[in-house]
């Protein structure tokens, strides 16, 4: 008999009332503000009644380089609090809330699979409480301030070929990357170039993620440069006084969401910035209110241990003031083989054979890709287990290659877990791994825990360590411009800041079709910019974009409304 699909075991869940997780988690009923019965936003209020409890552990979950095939790192992140909790160790899941344009694209849903799913599923994947609407919102009353701005006499001189705020839509739309806006009277507007970029890769989202109260949030707000003016002094969103307005509109979305598991467990959904193009986590009001309720938080960082992992390091921990106890890195036998060279995927078409077919020298071989994601976790002294997210055609000859690769380059253990098909208790191994080394991490939970570069350090050369250290690079070239663009934002004060590399996420190199560990290679960064409100630079690899196109049969064409009201098609 075959498993029932995602969205049908989802569907048939027997949920809890919200209000009993909550108060389960010690929260009162002040401070849960319900959103029907199963899914509420948590009052900031409890972090200053919980100041003085000590905090639970951190435990972050990443992965090998994807591939087309999916490691389930959602699903392992949600597997694994279920196992936590099954073996005592109260815990909850903390995870990022899905943008529109994927669900609606080629990758579909985020709330996890099988029996290791957050519910309810369709509303973690929709709208929820309206977060992402709210940062876009906020996002574009900004860019309506710009232009009214330069409308209405441009007092503060604003250059406008220097605006770099852009206007944002969750939704995948390539048509939108290049604009001219303004177009027709004068009382249209002052016609100038612009883009559209999805709601994830705003600014705006990136604080959600980053602040820690409604006041930081108010002052990331005001700090943001979207332009120059004509003798090239930065223009922010406090000169242009709205980021007062921006913060009224963002007081409910800065509030966690709570959810729960399959199992009935916590969960935690707030923010949800693209690891690629953005910095990739959740946030860290999330993290702090979980914190204080529980003993365990699993984390999950978004793509690779390359992408969202590194920026979880050096950005949510340098500015959030969170120390993980341990790291899981995700990996499966079959995206293994791929990176080892074996198997080709190609859209609508059946699994190609190879990747089924026992092959432990491939095994091997892909697993250079996952040994130096573990050694980029042991790069921050964390210690890592290795995650095998099982499939029945997983042979034990492969499994085996797999730990030995894992174990020499550093992993604590290797687990094979079941949690797709099993649900927790398909994670208790991997449980009772994962809380051994959390456990041992010190008193602190993170002993040894050390950032990869210092604040200190100049721009150019923060980016330079990232590239050689955790991609394997022998080098980075700095396109036309890039270096004085860096040497400009020092100058203005933000050399102290970490960087968000925006990378392809498909490959150690900026290079997507380079599998495996690749070398030999060298990192072309062809912009860079401030995002002085989140607290970070930007850098530019490659070719990447921060809009999204649709494939050419989007995964929208299959979600539809059944005869009895029932969402059908969302995977």
């Amino acid at each position: 008999m075959s498993m029932p699909s995602s969205l049908q075991i989802a569907q048939a869940a027997s949920m809890r009332p919200i209000a009993d997780i909550g108060a389960e988690l010690g929260l009162l009923p002040e401070e849960l503000e319900l959103y029907g019965p199963y899914k509420a936003k948590i009052s900031l209020d409890v972090l200053r009644r919980l100041a003085d409890r000590p905090n639970g552990r951190e435990i972050l979950i990443t992965a090998i380089t994807p591939t087309p095939l999916g490691e389930g790192k959602t699903t392992t992140t949600i597997g694994l609090a279920q196992g936590l909790n099954r073996i005592g160790v109260r815990t909850a899941v903390a995870i990022r809330q899905p943008s529109l344009g994927p669900v609606f694209g080629i990758k579909g849903g985020a709330a996890g699979g099988g029996y290791s799913q957050i519910v309810p599923m369709e509303d973690f994947n929709l709208h929820l409480t309206g977060d992402n609407h709210a940062v876009t919102a906020a996002h574009n009353l900004a860019a309506a301030f710009i232009d009214n701005h330069l409308h209405h006499g441009n007092v503060l001189g604003i250059e406008p070929h220097s605006i770099s705020w852009p206007h944002v839509v969750d939704i995948s739309d390539r048509a939108l990357r290049h604009a001219v806006i303004g177009l027709g009277s004068a009382e249209d507007g002052i016609p100038r170039e612009t883009e559209w970029q999805i709601s994830v890769a705003s600014e705006v989202m990136a604080i959600l993620a980053l602040a820690t109260d409604i006041h930081d949030l108010r002052a990331r707000f005001g700090r943001i440069v979207v332009a120059r003016t004509r003798d090239d002094k930065p223009v922010t969103l406090e000169d242009l006084k709205v980021a007062g307005a921006m913060t009224v509109l963002m007081r409910d979305a800065i509030k966690p969401n709570l959810l729960q598991t399959l199992e009935g467990g916590p969960a935690f959904v707030h923010a949800g910035p693209f690891a690629n193009i953005a910095h990739g986590n959740s946030s860290v009001l999330a993290d702090r209110v979980a914190l204080k309720l529980v003993d365990a938080v699993c984390t999950e960082a978004g793509f690779g241990a390359d992408m969202g992992a590194q920026k979880f390091m050096d950005i949510k921990c340098r500015l959030g003031g969170i120390r993980p106890s341990a790291a899981v890195v995700v990996a499966t036998i079959r995206a293994l083989k791929m990176h080892g060279g074996v198997g080709k995927i190609v859209a609508g078409k059946p699994l190609d054979p190879a990747l089924e077919a026992e092959d432990p020298e491939a095994v091997r071989r892909g697993a250079a890709n996952l040994a130096k994601q573990i050694e980029n976790m042991r790069l921050y002294g964390v210690p890592v287990v290795a995650a095998v997210n099982a499939f029945p055609t997983d042979a034990p000859s492969e499994v085996a290659a797999l730990r030995e690769v894992a174990l020499a380059a550093g992993a604590s253990s290797a687990v094979v877990a079941s949690h797709f098909a099993d649900g927790g208790a398909g994670a208790e191994d991997l449980a009772r791994a994962v809380w051994a080394v959390a456990q041992a991490s010190g008193p602190d939970g993170a002993s040894d825990f050390r950032f990869l570069y210092p604040d200190e350090m100049p721009l150019a050369e923060k980016i330079e360590t990232i590239a050689t250290r955790i991609y394997g690079a022998d080098g980075v070239d700095f396109g036309a411009g890039v270096l004085k663009t860096l040497e400009r934002i020092e100058s203005d004060g933000h050399r102290s800041l970490p960087i968000c590399m925006a990378k392809t996420h498909l490959s150690l190199s900026t290079d997507a079709t380079k599998k495996g560990r690749p070398s030999g290679f060298r990192v072309p960064v062809r912009d860079a910019r401030l995002f002085a409100g989140a607290g970070f630079v930007t850098a530019y690899c490659g070719d990447m974009r921060t809009m999204p196109g649709l494939p050419s049969r989007p995964g929208g064409e299959g979600v539809d409304i059944d005869a009895e009201g029932n969402v059908v098609g969302l995977f």
